[in-house]
């Protein structure tokens, strides 16, 4: 149960990260849509983390 939690984290993560990457690579990118993924992401870390 704790390492399907921790994978769908994980996987959580990982989408978060593409899509701040895609952000990033626009010609206007959207800097508070990116601060906020951001945020996300660092929250699912420490999740992850304290898992």
């Amino acid at each position: 149960m704790e390492q399907s939690h921790v994978s769908a984290l994980q996987l959580k993560h990982a989408g978060i990260e593409r899509k701040i990457h895609e952000e990033l690579s626009r010609p206007m990118p959207d800097l508070a849509m990116v601060q906020a993924l951001k945020k996300q992401k660092l929250r699912l870390k420490e999740a992850i983390t304290h898992v």
